[in-house]
C-alpha cells in the first residue's frame, strides 16, 4: 500500500523526520512506523480534549490528557490526530526540540500554540528566532462557517486581524491564520512558518473531513521526532 504524506519544505535538510499524513496513512501508529522507521513503542499521541495542555515528554510514555507534546529525545516521535482542525509541527534548530500541536477554534481560542511555545522557551530556553512552524492540512476560511462566539473566543486569544469575514450570526473563520497570527504575535519571525494549502473539507478524497462527513470519521495525523 502506498502511504501518501506531505514532508513541510520548512523543514528540509533539519536532522528529523516531520509530516502530515492524508486518507491513505490516517493516524494509525502501525503505519506511522512504516513509513518513518520509528518502532511502535517510540510513537507518542497524547489524548486530545481541545484543551490548552501541553506535555513534555522525558522518560514517561504513559498517555495523558493535552493537545500539544513536546520532546528533545531523539528517537521519539509525536504527533497529533486531526480531522479539519489545524495540525502544527515546531522545531527548534538550534536545541534540537520538536513539537506536534492540535489546535481546534477551542484550542486557538485556549492559546494552545502560544502555550506551546512559552514552554519550548520556558522548559528549554528556547528563542522564538530559532523556531520553525508547519502549519498543516486543515478547513480553510472557504468551508468553516462559525457564529459570533467562536470568532469572539478566538479573537481574545488571536487580536485583530483578517482571520475572518462575515458579520451578525455567521461568519467564516481562518483557523490556520489565527494560528499564525497567534504565532507571529508571540515572536516567530514570518519566515519561519509554512502554512498548507490544502482545505480538508474541499478535499474529502485525499482528507478526512468531520464537517464533510457530518460527524463520525477518520482522522489523519501530524507527527515529529528528532534522528
Amino acid at each position: 500500500m502506498e502511504y501518501k504524506i506531505i514532508s513541510p519544505p520548512i523543514f528540509k535538510g533539519q536532522h528529523l523526520r516531520a509530516f502530515f499524513t492524508t486518507k491513505s496513512t490516517g493516524a494509525e501508529i502501525k503505519n506511522i512506523s512504516r513509513i518513518s522507521d520509528v518502532p511502535v513503542g517510540n510513537i507518542y499521541l497524547p489524548i486530545q480534549k481541545h484543551t490548552d495542555a501541553v506535555q513534555v515528554i522525558e522518560q514517561d510514555l504513559g498517555p495523558r490528557i493535552a493537545d500539544a507534546v513536546v520532546t528533545n529525545r531523539k528517537g521519539i516521535m509525536v504527533g497529533v490526530q486531526v480531522a479539519d482542525c489545524v495540525p502544527l509541527l515546531l522545531y527548534d534548530r538550534r536545541l534540537h526540540i520538536v513539537g506536534a500541536v492540535h489546535a481546534g477554534w477551542r484550542g486557538t481560542a485556549a492559546g494552545i500554540l502560544k502555550n506551546t511555545i512559552k514552554t519550548v522557551m520556558d522548559r528549554f530556553y528556547s528563542s522564538p528566532s530559532d523556531i520553525l512552524i508547519a502549519i498543516g492540512p486543515s478547513i480553510k476560511q472557504c468551508s468553516y462557517a462559525v457564529d459570533h462566539e467562536v470568532v469572539r473566543a478566538v479573537q481574545n486569544a488571536t487580536g485583530s486581524g483578517d482571520y475572518f469575514i462575515g458579520s451578525a450570526d455567521k461568519y467564516y473563520l481562518d483557523l490556520p491564520k489565527a494560528n499564525k497570527y497567534q504565532a507571529l504575535s508571540i515572536g516567530i519571525p514570518e519566515k519561519n512558518i509554512w502554512l498548507s494549502e490544502d482545505c480538508t473539507f474541499c478535499n474529502p478524497d485525499i482528507y478526512y473531513s468531520y464537517r464533510f462527513a457530518r460527524g463520525t470519521t477518520g482522522r489523519q495525523g501530524a507527527f515529529i521526532g528528532l534522528i
